[in-house]
């Protein structure tokens, strides 16, 4: 018999193996449809999907502060980060990107005690900025002689995503969080339909059945359905537990990479992968003061 913890662990699991796929299938939706296109039509799907199970759940109306926070996440989680993201992909490997947005984590957690006045110990604050410098390390060694402007667009997808998680998952205390990802779609989506349509600049039937397939997918799994499992299992097993899970998406973006788009697995990239992920650790384990 599964414990509670166990059930949570793998719906956390299938829900980071899911949003660990959406690097992939940017590059390969951007390489034939405009990424700004991508951003606003991922939302524009997800956005269908929560305003149909709102049909459903008849969820209470956001007062007026909720609405000004569900605002900085739309920002955040709804446009920054996929936006970024998808600027990026159109010329960056996806595997490289995974590495770079390994320190996530570790990015919102900055951002939360920042936002929420928290007060981590100064060995938190040093593993941030470790953390910082591996990944502009990573982006400069692993790109063609230094950093290039789409490493910049990573940076800002990170902290587009930081402020986003942070914002959300405090709000999720008073929402519940499905609900609060599908009120920032929701109340998004009359600017999704309008810019979705402004952008498809191509013949929709001359688009491949792939970049087809990774649209549905990055809008569909990656912008909604994958917050179901996520925190179905944060729901059953706790932050805490659940959340190390995480710590898996940049060696499961690795493999999804190397599959997908036939990008090799090297001993650097797994290097730095495991490096980001011992500082994200010793991050999570020093936080608190």
């Amino acid at each position: 018999m599964l414990t509670q913890e166990t059930k949570g662990m793998l719906l956390g699991f299938i829900g980071v193996l899911m949003f660990s796929l959406t690097l992939p299938f940017t590059r390969i939706a951007v390489a034939e449809l405009s990424p700004y296109f991508v951003t606003f039509g991922r939302s524009l799907l997800g956005g269908v999907c929560a305003l149909l199970l709102f049909f459903i759940t008849r969820p209470k109306w956001p007062t007026k502060s909720q609405l000004k926070r569900l605002i900085v996440i739309a920002l955040g989680v709804v446009y920054g980060f996929p936006l970024f993201v998808a600027l990026a992909m159109q010329t960056l490997p996806s595997a490289h990107g995974g590495i770079v947005l390994g320190v996530l984590p570790l990015a919102t957690a900055v951002v939360g005690a920042l936002r929420f006045q928290e007060r981590p110990s100064m060995a938190f604050w040093a593993t941030a900025i470790l953390g910082s410098l591996l990944v502009i390390a990573y982006a400069a060694l692993n790109g063609s002689g230094g950093l290039a402007p789409e490493d910049g667009l990573l940076f800002v997808a990170i902290a587009s995503a930081a402020v986003g998680y942070s914002e959300g998952g405090k709000l999720s205390e008073e929402m519940g969080a499905v609900d609060v990802i599908s009120w920032a779609l929701v109340l998004t989506l009359p600017i999704n339909l309008l810019f979705t349509y402004l952008f498809l600049d191509v013949d929709i039937r001359a688009v491949s059945t792939p970049a087809i397939i990774s649209f549905i997918y990055v809008g569909l799994v990656s912008m909604y359905i994958g917050f179901f499992f996520w925190y179905g299992g944060i729901a059953l097993g706790g932050v805490a537990r659940v959340g190390q899970v995480q710590l898996l998406q940049p060696f499961l973006t690795l493999v999804g990479a190397y599959f997908l788009l036939n990008e090799p697995i090297t001993a650097m990239n797994v290097g730095f992968a495991l490096s980001v992920l011992a500082v994200v650790v010793m991050g999570k384990k020093t936080r608190a003061k």
